[in-house]
């Protein structure tokens, strides 16, 4: 296995609605910052790998449109996944180890302000039984939630303290979308309230990852990637125990989560009851900081929440303020496919 690393990591400010940018709009200041940072330029950048969502964009093949963010020449080798940009860093990962690259610069995006969000989300579930009945994504996540308190694990007032610690964390967050006192606010879907929720946004992300002394050279800090892997739950909603995660847990095993114990989480929980499943399916306790930027809860941009974890928790590296930290996304309705990341920083490198 190689060393690959996290070296570069840069996001857009979230908002609202950008009504004014095309997605290459979004896109072109983050791929010129994160390129900035390592000093690269375009045609030294040996794998280029993007995730995002027709579905959003409202048409095909929308990603052909946003390489003009990256530049018609000269040709490069490209690829695209239409999931969230942590699963093109997987595949830009994979990439690196079969040796036909020693660096890739991975990005994504998302603008969920054209539509409906809520509707736009029902078009991944089970085609057959569960998608006509049109549930949309907050209405599962307050499936989710009342069986967490149906269970025990959570009450509304711990929920909504989640949400209040992550969004008091994201003050210090210059992209963040929402921070500070947020209202608990009224039932949105019985027993999430507004401020269970994530806000709805636009925004880009993207990386760089580089292999062994190529990283060195252009990171003082590389966060160096120890384990990755990605899992994923039954389609079928109605087979799964809701108030766990064991493709998220399986996941974590296989990336050596729980080899040594992690001093950060960045964990993509878009519904506070969704944080509480991923701390126990990860074994988290109170020693962990978790979101330390603020999480899904302060800034969700679709597409691009995956990616921004990893890239939060490698920045962190980066600074020298975590030297072993857990990166989590994830896509789906109700968590049901996980991927988490194990990243540490030079010091820890043995």
């Amino acid at each position: 296995m190689r060393d690959v690393a996290i070296v570069a990591f840069a996001q857009s400010v979230h908002r609202r609605r950008t009504d004014e940018l095309s997605e290459v709009d979004l896109l072109m200041p983050v791929l010129h910052e994160v390129l900035g940072a390592t000093g690269l330029k375009a045609n030294e950048i040996g794998f280029t790998c993007s995730g995002s969502a027709d579905y959003l964009a409202g048409r095909a093949f929308s990603f052909t449109m946003a390489l003009d963010g990256v530049g018609a020449h000269p040709p490069i080798s490209e690829s695209h996944v239409e999931m969230d940009g942590a699963w093109a860093l997987y595949e830009a990962w994979v990439k690196i180890q079969t040796g036909e690259a020693d660096t890739a610069l991975v990005y994504s995006y998302g603008k969920s302000s054209p539509g409906r969000v809520r509707d736009v989300l029902t078009r991944q579930l089970d085609p057959y039984y569960l998608a006509p009945l049109w549930p949309d994504s907050v209405a599962l996540a307050a499936l989710q939630a009342q069986a967490l308190i149906d269970a025990g694990d959570t009450d509304e007032g711990a929920l909504a303290e989640i949400g209040a610690r992550n969004r008091t964390a994201a003050v210090d967050n210059p992209y963040a979308q929402l921070t500070g006192d947020v209202p608990a606010g009224d039932h949105l879907v019985h027993p999430l309230r507004t401020g269970d929720c994530p806000p709805i946004g636009d925004g880009a992300a993207a990386v760089i990852l580089a292999a062994g002394d190529t990283a060195r050279a252009l990171c003082e800090r590389p966060a160096w990637i120890r384990g990755i892997d990605h899992r994923i739950e039954a389609h079928s909603l109605g087979v799964r125990d809701l108030t766990d995660s064991p493709s998220a847990r399986l996941a974590a095993e296989r990336a050596g989560a729980f080899d040594r114990p992690v001093d950060t989480a960045e964990l993509h929980a878009p519904f506070t009851s969704q944080e509480v499943v991923l701390r126990k399916a990860l074994g988290l306790g109170d020693d962990v900081r978790v979101n330390p930027s603020g999480g899904a809860l302060a800034a969700n941009p679709i597409m691009a929440a995956g990616l921004i974890r990893l890239g939060e928790a490698a920045a962190r590296i980066h600074r020298g303020e975590s030297d072993r930290a857990l990166a989590h996304a994830t896509s789906g309705p109700c968590l049901q496919q996980n991927l988490v990341a194990v990243l540490e920083g030079e010091s820890a490198h043995a």
